[in-house]
């Protein structure tokens, strides 16, 4: 067998300690804010000591912005699934899935993310990527019914957009709330919800 070299396994180790200490920030911003939270609660929440958190981190900023780069990847790959010029061909329940998995998918794992990055506190420096991208999200759903219906007029469809993308909203609190075991259910009502907006506008 191979022996990792010992560069290596440090390496690896620094990594699951700086994921372990974004966690813990991601946790404690989402519960207190960023302005309250300190770097030795911080520190505690991740079971390590203050000079361990800043082996790694210098500060509160640099934390978060470890977790603003962690988010926005995430985002993008999501829009990057949701959004695929491809999946206008498909049958619309299907449409619908294909575009709403990834977005529940991201909100889901990263809980907290997008209120944090929403609310006060953080720099503007921090939070202009993510919040770029929600606000992205019409476009991004404008396009993909472009390219679905074309003979939609612009207005109309940037409408429709603008509607599904408030339905979404409007029901991802609840989705991203309920107990694992209720979850698919209130998501089958997200997308019956969508489906039957969108077949009266109609985009099939």
């Amino acid at each position: 067998m191979t022996e990792v070299p010992a560069g290596r396994r440090r390496q690896a180790r620094g990594e699951r300690r700086m994921e372990q200490l974004a966690d813990a920030a991601a946790e404690l911003f989402a519960e207190v804010g960023y302005v309250k939270a300190t770097t030795n609660a911080i520190a505690a929440r991740a079971g390590v000591s203050p000079g361990t958190l800043y082996q790694f981190f210098r500060n509160k900023e640099a934390l978060a912005a470890a977790l603003a780069e962690r988010y926005e990847r995430a985002l993008r790959t999501a829009h990057e699934r949701a959004f695929d010029p491809a999946l206008a061909d498909l049958p619309l329940p299907e449409f619908v899935d294909r575009m709403v998995d990834p977005m529940i998918a991201v909100n889901v794992e990263n809980p907290g993310f997008k209120a944090l990055f929403a609310g006060a506190g953080l720099p503007e420096h921090l939070t202009g990527a993510t919040r770029g991208l929600h606000q992205a999200v019409v476009g991004k759903i404008d396009e993909v019914l472009a390219l679905r219906a074309p003979d939609l007029p612009v207005e109309r469809r940037r409408t429709v957009a603008v509607v599904a993308t408030q339905v979404f909203g409007a029901l991802l609190g609840t989705v991203v709330a309920a107990p694992e075991a209720e979850r698919g259910r209130w998501v089958a009502e997200l997308k019956n919800a969508l489906v039957g907006y969108l077949r009266s506008v109609p985009v099939e």
